[in-house]
């Protein structure tokens, strides 16, 4: 267990801070999804909460460490983080994407 843990931690210190702020883009939107499909009462695998709050939470960590290097003070930090997220493009997460691709398969497969 320790180690798949550090074994993330060097996958995650590896990537850029852009890749980061991707992936927590698209975490984040997969957190959504789940949620939705909780309210929904669909089905889903509750684990998926702990793993993907964690990975972020992992992520935000490396994050902030490497501002700490840069010398960026918490405020400032906080301020380049309102900067980040009004930036952020809203696009849907890539299980929703999935799942958009295969109805259109299904669909296809249908017509012909």
């Amino acid at each position: 267990m320790m180690a798949k843990r550090e074994e993330e931690m060097k996958e995650i210190r590896v990537m850029s801070t852009e890749q980061i702020n991707e992936e927590l883009v698209d975490l984040k939107g997969e957190l959504f999804m789940l949620r939705l499909q909780k309210s929904a009462r669909n089905e889903f695998k509750s684990s998926e909460f702990r793993r993907m709050r964690k990975r972020i939470a992992r992520m935000l960590t490396v994050k902030r460490e490497r501002e700490i290097d840069e010398g960026i003070n918490k405020r400032l930090s906080r301020k380049f983080d309102r900067q980040w997220k009004k930036s952020i493009v809203v696009r849907p997460p890539p299980s929703l994407k999935k799942l958009q691709e295969e109805e259109a398969a299904a669909e296809a497969e249908k017509s012909a």
